[in-house]
């Protein structure tokens, strides 16, 4: 398990090298955004990073976010929390209640789910559409074919709330041509928000127009060996 003082030092370690590749591209660094992404780390990992000043969280598991961040949240009011893996339709009125944003938004049946949920809920938080640049299968995110279709659709249905688009490319292949394609889909549709890039490519993210990069292992260390 990291020590605080070891996320603090990371946390350090990756503004810097965010601020640096944003400069590289003729960027504000102030136009590029930090999920930590806490999966399977513990409350506590999530605290130390909150105490050396990060704000901006990822989630996978919706039950996971639920157990860690309501009580951190109380504490530190201006956390924000994203949800970022794939999202089954029975957890989405959980998902509306706790995440200020969802990255996962990426079939009807979701949206029809989203819907609901934010009417029983009274709010709906902002909504990312995840593109499957790979069109891998195995993986979540609307289909390449798919796509402009979907995100006019969420457009016309949720409004402002769709703020952009999120993608993961796939695990062997460079994923530049991937950032490229999201990040002219997100322009295209006059989308601001565009999160691509995790710790092991999120420079070549930000090179690409990424305005959010996920990084989890960088700051927080290996997952634990029983996630």
């Amino acid at each position: 398990m990291s020590t605080s003082a070891s996320i603090a030092q990371a946390l350090n370690g990756i503004r810097t090298r965010i601020a640096t590749s944003a400069r590289e591209a003729g960027r504000d660094p102030s136009s590029v955004g930090l999920v930590a992404v806490s999966k399977f780390h513990p409350q506590s990992s999530v605290l130390a990073a909150l105490e050396a000043g990060q704000r901006l969280f990822g989630e996978n598991r919706v039950q996971e976010a639920a157990a860690k961040f309501p009580e951190l949240r109380e504490r530190f009011p201006d956390l924000r929390l994203h949800i970022i893996g794939g999202l089954q339709t029975n957890k989405a009125l959980e998902a509306v209640k706790i995440a200020d944003m969802i990255e996962s938004l990426d079939r009807p049946a979701l949206s029809d789910a989203l819907a609901r949920a934010a009417d029983r809920a009274g709010r709906l938080p902002g909504l990312l559409v995840q593109v499957n640049t790979g069109d891998e299968s195995q993986k979540s995110g609307v289909r390449l074919e798919e796509a402009d279709a979907f995100i006019t659709d969420s457009m016309t249905r949720f409004g402002a709330n769709v703020r952009g688009l999120m993608c993961i490319p796939p695990h062997d292949a460079d994923p530049t041509p991937h950032f490229r394609l999201l990040a002219g889909m997100a322009a295209r549709h006059g989308l601001p928000v565009v999160s691509m890039g995790m710790s092991a490519d999120f420079e070549a993210a930000i090179a690409c127009g990424a305005t959010l990069v996920r990084v989890g292992s960088a700051i927080f260390g290996a997952r634990p060996a029983h996630a």
